[in-house]
């Protein structure tokens, strides 16, 4: 049974949710704050964490960051906020997806099942090499380590799928809206921002010099590749 950690300070919020959830299968944790979801997870495995943006004593992006320091399971963040500047920066800090309060709960389901999907997926196609290698970058599809050079990156679940995508067609140039829709599940109108902050995060953990890409690069107008050397 996967697990989903909830973590916001409003109680009906948390019943409700995860009503929906355990109506899906999942176990549920629940949190009311930054500082008890972090408890949680020294204590449990968990597939995936919805996390509210705005709470007491530790907030949802402080939390996310010490999160990200050692987990790579998707996060959801959830949050009153709608506008575009405040998804992006949910996104820069690590989140795979962002949903706007008030929500439908089997919307939020719905994206929670997705994201565990594909988390648990990630590294279990058969493949005949599960190594992917390009000049110093390597991504083993088996253990989902990424290395440069042999040193180790951190990615998320979500920057991982999308380099993992982009590795897999070596040399080919996929657009913004291939990628959003191969993992969002919806239509991409209006979603470049979206790939962009992902892409953007990417390259500052895989690239020497992010400006100047050895590796994942934009082919201007038309979507990104990663080169085969």
């Amino acid at each position: 049974m996967y697990k989903v950690l909830v973590c916001d300070d409003d109680r009906a919020i948390l019943d409700s949710v995860g009503i929906y959830l355990e109506a899906e299968g999942y176990a549920v944790l629940k949190a009311s704050d930054g500082a008890e979801a972090l408890e949680a997870l020294r204590e449990n495995e968990v597939q995936c964490v919805v996390l509210d943006v705005m709470m007491p004593r530790m907030d949802g992006l402080t939390a996310m960051l010490k999160m990200r320091d050692k987990y790579n399971f998707p996060i959801i963040l959830l949050s009153a906020k709608s506008e575009d500047t405040d998804k992006i920066a949910g996104l820069s800090f690590g989140a795979d997806d962002y949903v706007t309060k008030p929500f439908n709960p089997l919307e939020l389901t719905a994206r929670v099942k997705s994201q565990i999907r594909r988390y648990v997926s990630l590294g279990s196609m058969e493949h005949k090499d599960s190594v992917l290698t390009t000049g110093g970058l390597s991504l083993d599809r088996d253990t989902k380590a990424v290395t440069v050079d042999g040193e180790p990156v951190k990615l998320t679940a979500r920057e991982y799928s999308i380099l993992c995508y982009l590795m897999e067609n070596m040399g080919r140039v996929l657009s913004s809206s291939q990628i959003y829709e191969a993992f969002w599940n919806e239509p991409s109108f209006g979603t470049e921002k979206t790939v962009t902050v992902h892409v953007r995060n990417i390259r500052e953990k895989i690239e020497i010099n992010p400006k100047d890409p050895k590796y994942l690069k934009v082919v201007w107008g038309l979507g990104y590749k990663v080169e085969k050397y």
